[in-house]
């Protein structure tokens, strides 16, 4: 390594940022949510990436309701409920969509409300 090299970097490499777990839930949602979206356009062509997408939505949303459903989550009581009611609607809706009774649509419009609420916008939420 020449000296150049290392005047650009004296302590080695630099650390990623460290996320909010508001920030990393709003990612994986909106990941989800494009993956739903494409998946659902391209449902004829391609099913097992709709199932795929279906899958890793309702296994976020599973996650979310077991946190809810902890004592120990320090949302408030009100909020906690909708969630796990969110959580529960969204592994029925997509069992429907992987049967052909539903359309993707109302997962993506949960999960973007979502995100309005975590990105400090709560009153799109409701």
């Amino acid at each position: 390594m020449n000296l150049a090299n290392q005047t650009h970097r004296p302590y080695g490499q630099i650390a990623a940022p460290t996320r909010s777990p508001r920030a990393v839930e709003y990612d994986l949602l909106a990941r989800v949510t494009r993956r739903l979206q494409s998946a659902w356009t391209n449902r004829r062509i391609d099913f097992p990436e709709l199932a795929s997408a279906v899958s890793d939505n309702t296994a976020i949303w599973s996650t979310l309701g077991l946190d809810v459903a902890n004592p120990d989550n320090q949302l408030p009581e009100a909020l906690r409920a909708q969630i796990f009611y969110l959580y529960q609607f969204s592994e029925l809706h997509g069992r429907k969509v992987l049967d052909g009774k539903a359309s993707v649509e109302v997962l993506i419009d949960i999960n973007m409300a979502v995100m309005r609420g975590l990105r400090g916008q709560a009153g799109d939420m409701a």
